[in-house]
């Protein structure tokens, strides 16, 4: 696991985090909203808006305990626990997105809703039955072990309880992918696998699907991050763009890593799927 924690390491994250709220004009004494975060702390494909449709389509309630797998930033956990108003445990393996994460949740008032863990996906430390719903995003492409990550989130989840995911999986078995991308820096740390195996794999694990959906069209119709090099023909002034918070805080070359992300997914090297399983 050495590699992956070396991938998304962020030293400094919360002097880093800080800076960039008060750039944009957020006072981090005076209370900032999981909204306001929404460009920052949903480091997954779709962002904010993609965490909105996942928590519709699983029908998460006030009531559901929810399990976040590798949560990052925390920033769906903050989501949700604002909005309907759930707890929310996190397992998060990297120390610095632990780090960040608490920061935030501090910062937004749910630092009572919300558990942060660090600790493996592979080996989550709850008893079996213990969650209502288990969400994960863009999480399953850097583990290999798929059976023992499905496994885990059957144990953990409760009679009937739903497993919300979004993932990106390999287009086909002979898929060739460019490096950097989000998750992965070398191909030693990308795990993909294809939508057909993941399902596959999911129901061996007592998983049944609720509803499964390939969204890559979805996510290839919506427009790309604005680049600063984008601008009018011959500008007459140039304007300084106005500073905007994003994952460029703390995810190094972001650039070129959503650039061959974006390219994988065109070319069909990759897609995006999203669903709903219920634990038998």
């Amino acid at each position: 696991m050495a590699s992956l924690e070396a991938h998304y390491s962020a030293s400094d994250i919360e002097a880093r985090i800080l800076a960039a709220l008060r750039t944009v004009g957020l006072d981090p004494e005076q209370g900032i909203t999981p909204e306001q975060l929404g460009a920052l702390d949903h480091f997954h494909t779709g962002g904010f808006q993609a965490s909105r449709e996942l928590q519709e389509l699983a029908q998460i309630r006030a009531e559901d305990r929810v399990l976040d797998i590798g949560a990052g930033l925390a920033g769906a956990a903050r989501m949700l626990a604002h909005s309907p108003g759930c707890r929310v445990d996190c397992v998060e393996l990297t120390a610095d997105y632990c780090t960040g994460a608490k920061l935030l949740n501090r910062l937004t008032g749910l630092q009572d809703r919300i558990e942060i863990h660090q600790a493996s996906a592979l080996a989550l430390p709850f008893p079996d039955n213990s969650f209502d719903v288990v969400w994960m995003q863009n999480v399953g492409m850097n583990i290999a072990d798929k059976r023992t990550l499905y496994a885990e989130v059957s144990r953990v989840l409760k009679q009937g309880g739903r497993f919300a995911f979004q993932e990106m999986t390999a287009g086909n078995d002979n898929a060739t992918f460019y490096y950097p991308l989000p998750w992965a820096s070398a191909p030693a740390d990308n795990n993909l696998i294809t939508a057909a195996a993941m399902q596959t794999i999911l129901d061996e694990c007592g998983l049944v699907v609720d509803s499964f959906e390939d969204a890559s069209t979805m996510i290839l119709n919506s427009p790309p991050p604005v680049s600063s090099a984008a601008a009018s023909v011959t500008p007459v002034v140039k304007e300084t763009p106005a500073p905007q918070l994003g994952l460029s805080v703390f995810v190094d070359n972001l650039a070129e890593k959503a650039t061959n992300a974006r390219r994988s997914l065109q070319e069909g090297q990759t897609s995006f799927v999203r669903g709903v399983f219920r634990a038998t």
